[in-house]
């Protein structure tokens, strides 16, 4: 592993490049803060994947990339005099130094719960007017569930208890299906989501991330359909010409497989 020092020095090297790139490629001379943001989204994207599939070279890579967007806006943001990549480090550390003052001051703190409700308290003393601020818009509508539970939960608006989410589970799926049964789409849509909030609710309780939890469940489903595909090929048929009951005996044998 790399000493403090070469990693400084790792650093200082990525900056001088960035430098470089930002004036003698025309590439990268003509990219905007906004040019970039779309790219940003798909290496996140891209570092989520590499973290589910457990592959460290892969997520070296791909911090690596994300890395290097934090640079180039702070290089233009230093550009338009309006902050560099010492202003953004230095911003970052005076917001953690803030918000751990069981670290950094005298507040005393016994678990991870204690930490996350002082985080929201302090942000909200920083002046934030709703503890649902931080949540962005433009979050995909599961992750966005997701950290809205866990925001309101920060501030003590929660369950106390697993199985008091299972049985709202439970009433949100009786719910749903009166509305299936009365066959009113714009009900059975709502009280769908309702279902989807909930499940993803309890996803918490049990210490599930159901981002995580459903894209495995994906990466699982597609492997096996990818079987399915392969062992189709081999004898000559296509998924359109085969019975419901030939496929099904090469998803079983897939299972197997793929775990």
């Amino acid at each position: 592993m790399n000493s403090r020092a070469e990693q400084l020095k790792s650093f200082e090297r990525l900056l001088d490049i960035m430098d470089d790139l930002r004036e003698k490629c025309p590439w990268d001379k003509k990219q905007t803060l906004e040019s970039l943001r779309h790219l940003t989204i798909e290496e996140t994207y891209e570092l989520a994947d590499a973290i589910l599939d457990k592959n460290t070279d892969e997520i070296k890579n791909e911090l690596g990339d994300v890395l290097l967007h934090i640079v180039f806006y702070a290089k233009i943001g230093s550009e338009q005099n309006a902050f560099d990549i010492g202003d953004v480090a230095n911003t970052i550390c005076d917001k953690l130094i803030r918000r751990h003052p069981h670290i950094y001051g005298d507040i005393k703190v016994t678990n991870a719960e204690d930490v996350k409700k002082n985080w929201e308290t302090i942000k909200l003393q920083e002046g934030k007017k709703s503890v649902l601020q931080g949540v962005p818009k433009s979050l995909p509508a599961l992750v966005k569930a997701n950290r809205i539970q866990e925001k309101v939960s920060g501030v003590g608006f929660d369950w106390k208890e697993p199985y008091q989410v299972w049985e709202k589970v439970q009433e949100e799926l009786s719910e749903l299906h009166v509305e299936i049964e009365n066959g009113n789409i714009e009900n059975i849509e709502k009280e769908f989501g309702d279902v989807l909030f909930s499940m993803i609710n309890y996803a918490r309780f049990i210490g599930v991330n159901p981002e995580n939890a459903l894209e495995k469940t994906n990466k699982k489903f597609a492997n096996r359909f990818q079987y399915l595909e392969k062992e189709a090929t081999k004898v000559g048929k296509s998924l359109s010409d085969m019975s419901f009951e030939e496929m099904d005996t090469y998803w079983e044998q897939a299972k197997k497989i793929f775990q």
